[in-house]
């Protein structure tokens, strides 16, 4: 089974994520702390052969901690597209460097239907 890379239909909530129509009929939905925790660029994943920088918004806070620092949630400040083919997210935490092509979301889907196929190597 073939799977589509070209959105249909792109609707972006600064506070919630983002949800992508693409032509084949599949939608994906990607919370703003999926998002940010899956940061393509080099620091975030490694890729210049350093250690990856991940964010952890996408996992569950511990039990409370009187003491614990206030930590805001992750939000888009703005988003704004790269060519035809990604956009940039500049993030209320200060980073802006990930771009997010169409390909790589399409691959990241967490819906089942996506996590089974990639399990299979069909994504």
């Amino acid at each position: 089974m073939s799977y589509s890379t070209d959105p249909l239909h792109i609707a972006v909530t600064k506070s919630r994520g983002v949800t992508i129509d693409w032509t084949d009929g599949h939608r994906s939905e990607f919370s703003c702390a999926l998002l940010r925790d899956q940061c393509p660029c080099a620091t975030c994943s490694g890729s210049h052969g350093t250690e990856p920088q991940r964010t952890d918004y996408s996992t569950p806070a511990p039990p409370a901690n009187p003491f614990q620092m206030y930590k805001p949630k992750i939000r888009m400040n703005s988003i704004e597209e790269v060519g035809a083919y990604a956009f940039r997210i500049d993030w209320n935490d200060g980073h802006s460097a990930g771009i997010y092509s169409f390909d790589f979301l399409r691959r990241l889907c967490p819906c089942e239907d996506c996590k089974i196929a990639r399990q299979e190597g069909r994504l």
